[in-house]
């Protein structure tokens, strides 16, 4: 039997107890007709980069699935009907990743570098690139690359002296 990877958008209004409900749902289906999941999880609730069906965000759930293809015919027939899935996409595989997915390896690292508390914290220390220069009046040391220049001409004689020599 082939393997597969499954995911699921569900709406961002449901519960969690919901989204656990189809993912629920699906897996028995999957049992009930000879294929198995091995691994379930819960990524959340996350931004889409555009609306689907009047959404901005969407709850996220993964399965690894170890189903023969019919099985995924049926599951992505109910989903098709059921009104709380958004969109689903399953993906066939040579070999089911160990351990935590990307998707939950970078939701640790961010909880980690982010220590778990208040965004905004730690700011001061950040480096802010070119947007530490202050405001648009306060140019500070940026206007010294301007003072190696020679001093500006006055409009006069010299200038028209130019002009007529071109």
């Amino acid at each position: 039997m082939p393997l597969y990877e499954h995911v699921v958008l569900a709406r961002q209004d449901l519960s969690a107890q919901q989204v656990e409900e189809i993912s629920a749902q699906l897996k028995g289906v999957i049992e009930q007709m000879g294929g198995k999941v091995t691994k379930t999880e819960q990524w959340g609730v996350k931004s889409l980069a555009y609306r689907l069906r009047k959404n901005r965000k969407a709850h996220f759930t993964f399965l690894n699935v170890y189903a023969p293809p019919a099985v995924i015919n049926e599951i992505e027939r109910q989903e098709r009907l059921n009104e709380d899935v958004l969109r689903y996409l399953t993906v066939r595989v040579e070999e089911h990743e160990q351990g935590p997915s990307a998707m939950m390896r970078k939701a640790d690292r961010d909880r980690e570098e982010r220590g778990g508390g208040f965004r905004d914290r730690d700011r001061g220390d950040r480096d802010r690139g070119d947007r530490d220069r202050g405001g648009f009046r306060d140019r500070g040391e940026h206007r010294r690359d301007r003072d190696s220049r020679p001093p500006r001409e006055e409009f006069g004689a010299s200038a028209a002296a130019e002009a007529t020599e071109e």
